[in-house]
């Protein structure tokens, strides 16, 4: 939940803005809001179940698409900033409805932008910190994004990934 990614640093106003604007994907509970209750649990979405053997994404189906494409009319909002990592995106693509923008982050390592998993897990967080304590709404002020040293790689972008490099 909210408590553990954003500790007591985050003001009143913050906390608002990430409730309407960020969204978790849960292999357990689905889709969640950061101040959704729930209880700790390790369970990741690429988990296959017996008897078929089927994975978490196939037994959720359309229903995490579905929830989050609600959640966008809501908001009025047609962009979804992609932050999970493949196995927990897995459960959204190819699922939404072609109207809504989807836009990738990418973080790279070094010279050579090698992917270091460990490394992108801890900059998609920071990255979805970042865009609380900013209240971002527009996808060119996610250039800015400079924590932990990354900085935006203009060349190695498009308008459907953003690739940041430390």
């Amino acid at each position: 939940g909210i408590t553990e990614r954003f500790p007591a640093t985050l003001d009143e106003a913050q906390i608002d803005y990430a409730q309407d604007h960020l969204r978790m994907l849960s292999g357990l509970y689905g889709l969640l809001r950061p101040l959704d209750l729930m209880r700790p649990y390790r369970l990741e979405m690429g988990t296959h179940w017996a008897p078929r053997r089927k994975k978490l994404t196939d037994w959720w189906g359309d229903r995490v698409a579905v929830a989050l494409t609600e959640d966008l009319a809501a908001s009025g909002s047609d962009i979804v900033l992609n932050l999970a990592s493949q196995e927990y995106w897995a459960a959204v693509d190819g699922r939404l409805p072609g109207d809504v923008r989807i836009v990738a982050v990418d973080f790279r390592e070094g010279a050579d932008a090698r992917f270091v998993s460990f490394h992108a897990k801890q900059a998609r967080g920071a990255m979805a910190r970042w865009v609380v304590e900013h209240r971002i709404e527009d996808v060119a002020s996610l250039r800015g994004f400079d924590t932990d040293g990354y900085r935006f790689d203009a060349e190695a972008s498009s308008d459907a990934q953003l690739r940041f490099v430390r």
